[in-house]
């Protein structure tokens, strides 16, 4: 079987969070820095050898003061740990239309854990230009303390400052090479 080499199209693809702000309301993220490389059997995702890498440094909240907190030892300590990893390991059709739950390795702070992630497959077209296309929705949560991201502060009333879930979106546009 031929092997497919897929790039990252980072013009069509976003990485984000979202976390609740004293269990009221959400503060919503991004990180703009990213990169994947996949390989698949023809163009059958399910054999997909998939490397996702995002620069941790690369966080914005659309608030400087927060971004920097952020970056800090209380958080992503991107002076020390520069980099956030996933590598698929295994996948399972949901409805035999397009739903998959993605296991991988989530790497935060040197931690990994084996995560699960809901992803919709959007298809595969060939775009205007003759180019293959293929895309994906994926979400998922994970506990971030579980990641060492430990920085908390209770309100005055006892509440959490920033809750330990936080809620990803990524969705993801990839071109065939070759």
């Amino acid at each position: 079987m031929a092997i497919s080499k897929w790039v990252l199209d980072p013009t069509h693809s976003e990485v984000t969070f979202r976390v609740r702000h004293l269990m009221i309301s959400y503060v919503t993220g991004q990180f703009t820095q990213f990169e994947a490389s996949v390989e698949t059997e023809e163009e059958d995702f399910t054999t997909a050898k998939v490397n996702f890498r995002i620069d941790a440094g690369s966080v914005t909240t659309g608030n400087p003061q927060r971004d920097e907190h952020l970056r800090s030892p209380d958080f992503f300590d991107t002076g020390k740990f520069p980099e956030i990893r996933f590598v698929a390991t295994r996948y399972e059709n949901v409805d035999n239309d397009g739903s998959y739950e993605v296991y991988g390795e989530l790497t935060i702070r040197d931690i990994t854990k084996t995560v699960k992630l809901d992803t919709e497959f959007g298809g595969v077209i060939k775009d205007p230009w003759g180019n293959t296309r293929a895309g994906f929705s994926v979400n998922g949560k994970i506990n971030r303390r579980e990641f060492g991201l430990q920085w908390q502060a209770v309100t005055e009333a006892g509440g959490l400052v920033v809750s330990d879930e936080v809620r990803i979106h990524v969705g993801l546009e990839f071109i065939k090479q070759g």
